[in-house]
């Protein structure tokens, strides 16, 4: 067991402080009631300090859309529903057309439209609305072990994946006592088709791919990895929670991307994030399925409790209806011809950073990515002292001109997911100039031994992982200390 003084935090504690000291702070309920307009400026001036940083484009990934119209739209929609709760069906009725036309806008969207009677019908496409692709993902993994349980006897269920899927399925398996095997990717970091089909036996109930994958942007072999599935008979989950609203327009627009839905007959079962590239508020995604036999294990229900018969179609009781509200405004006012116009500009934009990165012999960029661009350093890539580069002091560099990067694990490396803020006039230019700024004063200088990159030098280093762990528990409780 180790001590407090033996844990390393992963990141520096007062960032996570700075409102402490700048704005009033609250131990417990305060006396009397305070002014609705002071609470108001409050917030408002929290909003002004952090919206200048994302709006510029010096944040990867995290906001999406962030346009002033669509935003104040999107609140609009929310603000109109706020009271109404997805629960209360017979209350809201508002909430049952919202979320079901979200499901199917989206099923259409990723393949469903030729299966049965369409999404909607009893022997289409469907799924749910949840909170966001953690919830989607466990939902998932949640009901093909339920699945295997009642229908095939399995009472120790895997599931195989490659180390690259999403962190959620990390938690769905502990969460839900699923054995994850995970598979290392090709050299090329895509999912190793062979390797994962050696590794499926008849205790595996879903094998699971990326479209893309969150650290390197490489979508994976879907069509092959779901035809092994569906060989072997078990199911297979598409993780488009990054990529759904990307990729079906990337296809659309010319792109060499795979296939990745349910138009292939192995898939069984898809995540997509409308909250991400779909343009929706914060808190709402969506998971599909290919029949509603395989949804019924998802769902909760009990038939004998005090308080009347209950059931929920996901991990919530009570949600927030004014979020579906909010997604079903922004998919409905965006539209095909507006999906496709945001990702024609966030794929040009892309190409022009890949290039860019590319045009550095320091760097290396991994494969050929569609919109998510990770990168290295080169190797052979020396300092002017004689040591490598380390990508990590360039990430701290970037991170002194402003930029919010995503550091990334094993290999070494960082990635900047484009959205539509880098695509505003001038933002692909400053990363490019600022990226090879960062690069130039990394070579020339010796290392700062400050930011991130000796803690991730740090976490890469240290052979006991419960050392980490801890770090990483110490940095959750600063979340919540006063």
């Amino acid at each position: 067991m180790t001590s407090d003084a033996d844990r390393t935090a992963p990141v520096p504690e007062p960032s996570l402080a700075q409102y402490r000291s700048d704005f009033e702070t609250y131990h417990r309920l305060p006396a009397q009631g305070r002014s609705r307009a002071r609470i108001l400026a409050e917030l408002q001036e929290m909003h002004d300090l952090e919206q200048a940083r994302w709006e510029e484009g010096f944040v990867s990934g995290a906001v999406y859309n962030g346009d002033a119209d669509h935003v104040d739209f999107v609140n609009q929609a929310y603000a109109i529903h706020s009271q109404s709760n997805p629960l209360h069906t017979d209350l809201w009725p508002s909430a049952v057309k919202f979320e079901s036309e979200i499901v199917a806008m989206t099923a259409s969207m990723l393949g469903g439209d030729g299966i049965g009677g369409g999404p909607g019908s009893p022997d289409g496409v469907c799924g749910v609305v949840t909170s966001g692709g953690s919830e989607s993902i466990q939902l998932a993994m949640k009901t093909y072990r339920d699945r295997g349980r009642s229908e095939q006897g399995v009472e120790r269920p895997n599931m195989v994946l490659p180390t690259t899927a999403h962190a959620a399925f990390a938690k769905a398996a502990h969460n839900f006592g699923i054995e994850a095997r995970w598979i290392a990717p090709t050299d090329g970091w895509v999912a190793d088709v062979d390797a994962m089909a050696d590794a499926v036996d008849d205790h595996t109930v879903v094998v699971v791919s990326s479209a893309p994958p969150f650290p390197h942007g490489l979508i994976d072999p879907i069509p092959e990895l779901a035809a092994m599935a569906l060989e072997r008979g078990v199911g297979f989950h598409t993780d488009a929670c990054l990529g759904g609203f990307v990729v079906p327009w990337a296809e659309r627009l010319g792109h060499d991307v795979p296939v990745c839905d349910f138009r292939l007959p192995g898939v069984t079962s898809i995540s997509a994030d409308t909250h991400k590239f779909g343009y929706a508020a914060k808190g709402t995604s969506v998971v599909l399925y290919r029949d509603q036999a395989l949804r019924h294990h998802q769902y909760f229900t009990i038939t004998d409790w005090p308080g009347g018969l209950y059931c929920s179609p996901g991990f919530a009781g009570s949600r927030p209806g004014g979020l579906s509200a909010a997604c079903w405004a922004a998919m409905v006012s965006m539209g095909e011809a507006g999906y496709l116009e945001a990702t024609r500009r966030i794929l040009a934009t892309a190409a022009t950073v890949t290039a860019g990165i590319r045009a550095r012999p320091e760097l290396r960029v991994f494969g050929d990515p569609l919109f998510v661009i990770a990168f290295t350093a080169a190797e052979g890539a020396t300092c002017a002292d004689g040591r490598p580069l380390d990508i990590y002091e360039v990430y701290d560099a970037m991170t002194r001109r402003g930029w919010a990067l995503n550091g990334l694990h094993r290999p070494a490396a960082v990635h900047l997911c484009v959205t539509l803020r880098h695509t505003e006039p001038g933002v692909a230019t400053r990363f490019l100039a600022d990226l090879a700024d960062a690069v130039d004063e990394v070579l020339a200088g010796p290392p700062t031994g400050t930011g991130m990159a000796p803690i991730y030098g740090m976490a890469d280093t240290v052979p006991d992982r419960t050392l980490v762990a801890d770090a990483l528990v110490d940095h959750m409780d600063a979340w919540f200390r006063l």
